[in-house]
């Protein structure tokens, strides 16, 4: 007899074996356990429905809809310019790093960069000597490959990683002390080199909340005064044939003017806010609520003009994060405060 037919004959042997023990009437009807709550809750839900019924929802009828007025604003951002002041924990790390890359690269080899017997190569080698024959500018008296190499962290009060003592280190570095002649200038014949514009701007010393140029290393937000008193972003009614987008866009335009170079992040909303209406004594809508939702845009240039805008604007400000929250209401900041960044 062939394999596959001894196969087959004990393939079907241990059939019937398993087979024998239940009766065709038990076979056809077995209980199955797992199934058995899911398919009591299908019939149950088939009694319940009709076929083409499907779950009810709540009546929606359009007086409910006219309690609510949908408006769309804009939180318009101008990004920080600067980078933050460092702490002065961060300013001793740094400056550490410096060092220690010191110790750890090749001595410098000025020869590579400055050609022999020329005024850049007589510069370099003046201000050299000055620094104590250390390549470096602004480290102090640091020999990376000297004795005390190791001795590389700043003691506690040290002014060495300060950063306007860096600043002024390296604005004195970048004086040219060689005359046109090749030679070497005397004091009076260094020009100065042209000074960094400070962080703590004009408009910072007067507390100019209207320009922008402001808190340099934070993030400012246009904030615009209605003509009853109160601080919001600018919004308006969204009309039936309008997105969310295009209406944020047409409620700056109408209030800030034209004057502006923005953009609309995206087309969905960051923040929303609720106000609900309110009733009478007769269950009557005395005043309608209205559902803000607010998008993201950004400001490049220009600036905002309140003057001919469309909704009785008073004034406006661009303000920090701290600074918008003493504005508005608690309830107001509470519901645009997670989209605003920390700095």
């Amino acid at each position: 007899m062939a394999a596959s037919s001894r196969g087959s004959y004990a393939a079907a042997a241990l059939l019937r074996k398993g087979q024998s023990s239940i009766c065709a009437s038990c076979r056809n009807a077995q209980f199955r356990s797992y199934s058995a709550s899911a398919d009591a809750a299908v019939v149950a839900e088939a009694h319940r429905l009709k076929p083409t019924e499907s779950q009810p929802h709540p009546p929606f009828t359009a007086s409910r809809r006219a309690e609510y007025r949908i408006k769309s604003g804009i939180i318009l951002t101008r990004a920080p310019l600067l980078t933050r002041a460092l702490t002065p924990f961060e300013n001793a790390f740094y400056f550490y790093q410096k060092r220690l890359n010191e110790r750890l690269v090749l001595p410098f080899r000025h020869t590579l960069f400055f050609k022999k017997d020329t005024a850049a190569d007589l510069d370099w080698r003046i201000k050299f000597e000055e620094r104590g024959r250390i390549a470096a500018k602004e480290l102090g008296r640091y020999y990376a490959q000297g004795r005390n190499a190791w001795n590389d962290e700043l003691l506690v009060g040290s002014t060495l990683s300060n950063e306007e003592r860096i600043r002024q280190i390296l604005l004195k570095d970048a004086e040219n002390r060689v005359t046109e002649d090749g030679e070497e200038a005397d004091p009076d014949e260094v020009l100065p080199v042209e000074q960094p514009m400070d962080r703590i701007t004009e408009a910072d010393k007067t507390n100019d909340v209207r320009r922008l140029d402001r808190k340099l290393d934070r993030t400012l937000y246009l904030l615009v005064q209605g003509s009853d008193g109160k601080w919001q972003f600018p919004s308006e009614d969204v009309p039936t044939d309008e997105h969310l987008h295009e209406t944020a866009a047409r409620a700056l335009e109408s209030a800030a003017g034209v004057n502006m170079n923005t953009w609309i992040v995206g087309r969905v909303p960051v923040a929303h806010i609720v106000t609900h209406p309110e009733f009478d004594e007769n269950s009557s809508l005395k005043q309608r609520g209205e559902k803000v939702f607010f998008l993201k845009g950004r400001i490049m240039a220009g600036q905002a003009d309140l003057t001919n805008n469309k909704f009785g604007l008073q004034d406006f400000n661009w303000l920090t994060k701290e600074e918008l929250k003493e504005k508005v209401s608690e309830k107001y900041f509470h519901a645009v405060r997670n989209m605003m960044a920390d700095r």
